[in-house]
């Protein structure tokens, strides 16, 4: 007779769910001796929560299916909430599965005794606490339904560690919850952009979700080439499609004066997919909002609706056009000082074709989308949410994802150090992961925003809180310290030498790339 961890394993795996990522604890015991028998589910373990779950993250966002996390109670689920914040910005499907102490054991208020569900509720879009073996069954479908519903969002599943150990009897059979379905567009709304993006006054279309990639993307083009509007995508795409032959959209910038400068003059903005763009943080005299006086924003479709089928419908309406797709075009192989331009064109020289980039390089990734835009066609994937430490543990996901495709993780020496234990389960799983530190000791974005707020810093005492010299980090130690083969670049020959070993050699590799700080 099947225990509730049986019954949760073949739950997971008859819905579909292919990885575990996993840091269990004692109340998880029964689930992972019920992992023996479940050869189609693979597990991962990683050595930190948030690693967990930015791994299932990226898994999700590569395969458009979830993948599940095993957590240790509430502590545990405390510990990745701040990838699940990401892969929530992300609208990435993501089932968590934490144990919890036994029913009977909860009353005694032991240490580890927490809120799981209020913690829970700030990522989740769907949480359960199941209280019999029997139940569990239900659960887990209703749960992966839940994940997998548009948009894509996090479902948690609470498991007491009785429920897992006890037996379920005759469980009832699980009937399958009817699968949500995606918002029809109105006619309003597609009429509506129409006549904006016909009205001869200065138009863009902001792309989000699923519009920057396949069907979405190349009907958004023909819109830009039946219309002559803009095509822009917002800052921090959960994952673009991109490169030569692909349509030409361009990112709207991070830093908000950027932004402001590229939105100037724009009377009318469509949404597909995407919200309307506001600043991330506050400044002092400064407006959040970030688009001009006078524009009209015209959603086109937004939340659960669909919108690639928006988008073609748009397109049919707008009539006939020739979008002009992106050229080849790499940069020369530079040489001399290694610097973040540099580097940049030594990652567009040597882009590999299929490469899935995870992008969390920060002030040191500015050159990064000049020089790959005209790379074979690849993946970009980028920080959501905005919570630090996310590229190293979505590369793990995405290797696990795509096996057959190169993973090159793009990663400030600042974030890397939030999950950097990420690198060990690249080591454990043999994933396919090239790493690039850029190493300029410094938490370079912190000493720009400083400027930015206004705030006056100028002695050694206050700066020292960003500084990330003295000692310096040896990412090659790190590296190597976790079973990763590691080498540290000081020129740009180095470097574009250490990249071509990286991505030719199967397995993880890390570059240590030391380059000047921006700021």
């Amino acid at each position: 007779m099947p225990n509730g961890a049986q019954i949760l394993i073949e739950g997971l795996v008859g819905a579909g769910v292919r990885a575990c990522f996993a840091n269990p604890g004692t109340s998880e015991m029964h689930f992972v001796a019920a992992l023996e028998d479940a050869s189609a589910l693979r597990p991962v373990l990683c050595l930190f929560e948030g690693v967990a779950t930015g791994a299932a993250d990226g898994y999700g966002r590569m395969t458009g299916r979830p993948a599940c996390t095993l957590l240790h109670l509430g502590p545990g689920l405390a510990g990745g909430l701040a990838n699940l914040h990401n892969a929530r910005r992300a609208a990435t499907p993501l089932v968590n599965v934490v144990g919890d102490h036994a029913l009977r054991h909860k009353r005694l208020d032991a240490p580890l005794e927490s809120d799981i569900e209020a913690l829970a509720g700030t990522v989740s879009g769907w949480t359960r606490r199941t209280y019999h073996a029997a139940e569990l069954a239900g659960d887990v479908a209703e749960a992966v339904a839940a994940a997998t519903g548009p948009p894509g969002r996090i479902a948690t599943l609470v498991v007491p560690a009785d429920v897992s150990w006890s037996d379920a009897g005759d469980p009832p059979a699980a009937t399958p919850p009817r699968p949500a379905r995606r918002g029809l567009v109105s006619v309003d709304a597609v009429t509506g952009a129409a006549d904006a993006l016909r009205s001869g006054e200065s138009a863009a279309v902001l792309l989000g979700g699923e519009a920057v990639r396949g069907a979405g993307l190349a009907a958004a083009a023909r819109i830009a080439a039946a219309t002559g509007a803009e095509l822009l995508c917002e800052t921090f795409p959960a994952r673009a499609e991109r490169g030569a032959g692909r349509p030409v959209v361009e990112r709207l910038a991070y830093l908000p004066a950027a932004a402001r400068r590229r939105l100037a003059g724009v009377r009318h903005l469509v949404l597909a997919g995407a919200t309307s763009p506001v600043a991330f943080f506050a400044y002092p005299g400064q407006d959040g909002d970030l688009l001009p006086e006078g524009c009209r924003v015209h959603t086109l479709a937004a939340g659960a609706e669909d919108v690639t089928a928006a988008l073609a419908g748009l397109a049919e309406v707008l009539g006939p056009g020739s979008p002009v797709p992106e050229e080849a075009a790499r940069p020369a192989l530079p040489s001399g000082d290694l610097t973040a331009e540099t580097a940049a064109a030594v990652i567009g020289a040597l882009l590999p074709e299929g490469a899935v980039v995870v992008d969390e390089a920060n002030t040191s990734g500015l050159w990064l989308p000049g020089a790959t835009a005209g790379a074979p066609p690849h993946d970009w994937l980028t920080l959501t949410g905005g919570a630090m430490g996310q590229g190293l543990p979505l590369a793990v996901g995405a290797a696990v994802a795509c096996p057959e495709r190169p993973v090159l993780a793009l990663v400030g020496d600042g974030a890397s150090m939030y999950t950097v234990q990420a690198l060990w389960t690249q080591a454990r799983e043999g994933l396919d992961v090239t790493t690039v530190v850029f190493d300029n000791r410094s938490y370079a974005i912190l000493n720009l925003e400083l400027g930015a707020v206004g705030a006056v810093a100028e002695g050694a005492r206050a700066r020292r809180l960003l500084d990330l010299s003295g000692p310096s980090l040896d990412f090659v130690a790190l590296a190597r310290g976790m079973g990763v083969p590691a080498e540290r670049a000081d020129t740009a020959e180095e470097f574009a030498a250490l990249l071509k070993r990286g991505l030719a050699e199967p397995g993880p590799f890390l570059i240590d790339c030391v380059v000047p700080s921006l700021v």
